[in-house]
């Protein structure tokens, strides 16, 4: 894909032209579905959230025929973000009371619903959110589909045999474009709250901005992305005893910016270290209100770090097997025997993937069953 920015009339052009192939999942409080389907011919994802979404094929398409005010947040690569509002719909009814259903409340019954019905009226309230994912591949598929999960136990040696060259493989080009494309100053620069230490000799440099799955409103929803500028740390594995005044640096300095960013308006600040520009629709945050956390397996293999609200409702990404707290893989590290290159390399770890991953079908479930690895 160009590297080419893409302007928010060609991201919030493409929402009207998805068409519905099926559904894919719907997680367990029934505030997200991800649905798959095709844009131009093409394979695309969308994931919708709010409160009760439903899951029957008619009723879906009546939401996605509802979507008005839909607004572009950013744009990457084929990384899309919006919000929406849902328009609300006339009734038939001569009476003045609505015969067409309500989205946010039904379930799965299909009766009642009129999809030719006219916008009566558009909201100022972005009631959905929007993430697109155009073109999509099978591997993204597969990631946002139903499936069951399983425990796993990742060893020094799996890791060193069959995950590390994995991740090398995952690594390469254009994979991790969109990272480089904010890193390198190309994309998304208006949406950056924070760079720390940047090009410092020391190496230590980061960038703070909203991860794409908050609505940038919501205080006790807050999630922020630190993504380091260094690029030879992959992920979690890669940390050495060597790293521990780096990462109690970066924790800090993360949580600081993150709480400063909150407080301040919408403009940019600088000081000699740090470059702040305020989200400017959130009240002050304490520093003790902010928790760090690192996932294993990441979605991608350049090493971020998370910044949520302590308030977050805790979903599966910082579950037990998937989240684990950044000042404790700083305590981990520094309780480790052996010189400054002893590191989480060393360690078993244990984390919990899908059942249609190319980590379980071709290394853990082959494993499990005494085959040979096949992670290609």
């Amino acid at each position: 894909m160009s590297t080419q920015p893409e302007t928010k009339a060609e991201a919030e052009a493409l929402v009207p032209q998805f068409k519905l192939e099926r559904v894919l999942n719907q997680d367990q409080n029934g505030r997200r579905i991800s649905l798959l389907g095709s844009i131009a011919d093409n394979p695309a994802l969308i994931t919708l959230e709010r409160a009760a979404l439903p899951t029957g094929p008619r009723l879906v398409n009546v939401l996605l025929n509802s979507l008005a005010n839909v607004t572009n947040l950013g744009a990457n690569d084929i990384y899309r973000w919006y919000m929406a509002s849902r328009a609300v719909r006339s009734s038939a009814s001569t009476t003045g009371t609505s015969t067409s259903p309500s989205i946010g409340t039904s379930t799965d019954t299909d009766t009642d619903t009129d999809t030719n019905a006219a916008p009566l009226a558009g909201t100022d309230l972005a009631d959905l959110k929007l993430n697109l994912i155009y073109p999509c591949t099978q591997q993204h598929i597969k990631k946002y589909s139903s499936q069951r999960v399983r425990m796993v136990t990742e060893t020094p040696d799996i890791y060193a045999h069959h995950i590390r060259p994995y991740m090398a493989r995952q690594r390469a080009p254009p994979r991790l474009d969109w990272i480089f494309n904010i890193l390198d100053g190309r994309t998304e620069q208006d949406d950056v709250i924070a760079r720390v230490d940047w090009d410092a000799p020391s190496n230590t440099g980061f960038l703070l901005l909203p991860d794409l799955n908050w609505d940038r409103k919501t205080v006790e929803g807050t999630h922020l992305l630190a993504l380091v500028q260094r690029r030879d740390i992959w992920s979690l594995r890669d940390l050495r005893k060597k790293h521990v005044p780096w990462l109690k640096a970066m924790r800090s300095q993360i949580v600081k910016a993150a709480a400063a960013a909150a407080a301040v308006p919408t403009t940019t600040t600088t000081t000699t270290t740090t470059t702040t520009t305020g989200i400017g629709t959130l009240a002050p945050l304490d520093e003790d209100e902010l928790k760090c956390y690192i996932h294993y397996q990441p979605t991608y293999y350049h090493f971020h770090v998370h910044v949520v609200h302590v308030m977050l409702e805790a979903g599966t990404t910082q579950s037990v097997g998937k989240a684990f707290g950044l000042g404790n893989v700083i305590a981990q590290l520094e309780r480790m025997e052996g010189g400054d290159d002893a590191g989480m390399h060393d360690v078993d770890l244990h984390y919990f993937v899908g059942e249609e991953s190319e980590l379980w079908r071709s290394c853990f479930g082959r494993l499990k069953r005494g085959e040979e690895v096949d992670l290609i």
